[in-house]
């Protein structure tokens, strides 16, 4: 249990370093005194998110054919999740 813990500890503390938080959990609003997730949290949606785009990738694929014009937004997702991913 302590692995795993510290695993998304350390997953928590490096996806904001790459910049890809966005696409895990909500950012910090400005004026809160408090961050919406934690440490851990992060590095625990991150792995789940990552997962999740390894399990469903050929539904996504095919949604992605449906609407072209959101390829973009799919092909920024898929970066983040590699960079996610090549945290563990």
């Amino acid at each position: 249990m302590v692995l795993v813990y510290t695993s998304a500890i350390f997953q928590g503390t490096e996806i904001p370093k790459k910049q890809v938080q966005k696409y895990v959990s909500r950012l910090k609003h400005k004026r809160k005194k408090y961050r919406r997730r934690s440490t851990f949290g992060v590095g625990k949606d991150g792995e789940q998110w990552v997962n999740y785009l390894d399990r469903h990738s050929l539904e996504i694929q095919e949604l992605m054919k449906l609407t072209r014009n959101k390829r973009r937004f799919y092909q920024q997702g898929i970066r983040a999740a590699t960079l996610i991913a090549s945290i563990s």
